[in-house]
């Protein structure tokens, strides 16, 4: 049953190492009849950021600091009970860290550089708000009868 449909991709050519992937097991909580209590279906997927030689150091650096609260020395856990089936939540488990890795480590989006809007438009909607203010005064019943 270990036929994984791994290797799990982070961005481009870099994807989760399977040798340090650190696997628990344990009896989920919910639904599931009989079988329940003897399957241990609940998956937490730990993998040691801190040590990890899989990732380019940039990226590292990068996950160490924005993931900061979510690691336990060193240590990034992701957890998964969705599903009856412990092979289904291992593979969400794994998308789930690939995917929470693909985001910590993407680079920083480029500075917005500012423009200027131009003359036109931005007269163009103050004319429009002075219609819509004599519009709206036009409304009050000052001069009505």
């Amino acid at each position: 049953m270990d036929d994984m449909s791994g290797p799990y991709v982070i961005r481009g050519s870099v994807s989760l190492p399977e040798a340090e992937l650190m696997w628990r097991f344990s009896r989920s909580s919910g639904p599931g009849g009989q079988h329940v209590n003897t399957s241990d279906s609940r998956v937490e997927l730990s993998f040691d950021l801190a040590k990890t030689e899989a990732l380019p150091e940039v990226w590292k650096a990068r996950a160490l600091e924005r993931l900061a609260g979510k690691l336990v020395d060193g240590v990034l856990t992701v957890r998964a009970s969705e599903h009856r089936s412990q092979w289904r939540n291992r593979e969400t488990a794994a998308v789930r860290l690939a995917a929470l890795l693909a985001e910590a480590s993407a680079p920083p989006p480029k500075p917005r550089r500012a423009t200027r809007i131009p003359r036109g438009i931005n007269e163009r909607r103050l004319r429009e708000k002075k219609q819509r203010s004599d519009t709206k005064r036009g409304r009050s019943g000052r001069d009505w009868g």
